[in-house]
């Protein structure tokens, strides 16, 4: 049985880990930097385009967890913190998925020209500066859970880790050995 995640998993899970992170340090870091100078909008650019690609590396995700099974934790959790596990799961699919989503819905009713990867996009014929607003004010309300939902996620995976000693982070962690911290090494075979 297999005890990590195949590699296209690993590899797309700490892409997306990077690409949430200079999303939200481009957002961040346009905040210091005065409207009038092209910088700020240079980091306006770039946190649509990490963004975007935020969504569409989730997107391609869900589809990738679909085609593998879920290597099994060892040892076994209680199922109460097995369920707990699947649902923080979901929360960080549907959070991903949803902010960017609503980073360009708000864009589009906002009416102004906007770039993605330089490229111009569409915008609404029926502009509606309050549609966007509300949208934009539910974007940001939800990438501000986005942190929390980070720090949570990375905080239970230290836990299965250093508290439960099983291989639920190890399963996520690239290369081809397996250990729980007490030095027991997981069989790596597959079926």
């Amino acid at each position: 049985m297999r005890t990590k995640y195949k590699p296209v998993q690993i590899a797309l899970h700490w892409l997306v880990f990077l690409l949430v992170v200079a999303t939200y340090a481009t957002i961040e870091l346009r905040g210091y930097i005065p409207k009038s100078l092209p910088q700020h909008q240079w980091f306006t650019l770039l946190h649509f385009s990490f963004g975007a690609s935020v969504l569409a590396m989730m997107v391609l995700r869900v589809f990738i967890r679909l085609m593998y099974v879920t290597p099994a934790i060892n040892p076994a959790p209680k199922i109460w913190l097995h369920r707990l596990g699947e649902l923080m799961h979901l929360a960080v699919y549907i959070l991903f998925i949803s902010i960017p989503i609503l980073g360009v819905l708000s864009l589009y009713f906002k009416g102004d020209a906007w770039t993605l990867f330089t490229l111009n996009m569409p915008v609404s014929f029926e502009h509606s500066l309050l549609l966007s607003k509300k949208i934009k004010s539910l974007h940001e309300l939800m990438a501000n859970c986005g942190y929390y939902l980070i720090g949570l996620h990375a905080a239970a995976a230290l836990f299965h880790h250093y508290c439960l000693h099983d291989n639920t982070l190890l399963r996520m962690i690239p290369g081809k050995k397996g250990m729980n911290t007490q030095g027991k090494k997981f069989p790596l075979t597959q079926k």
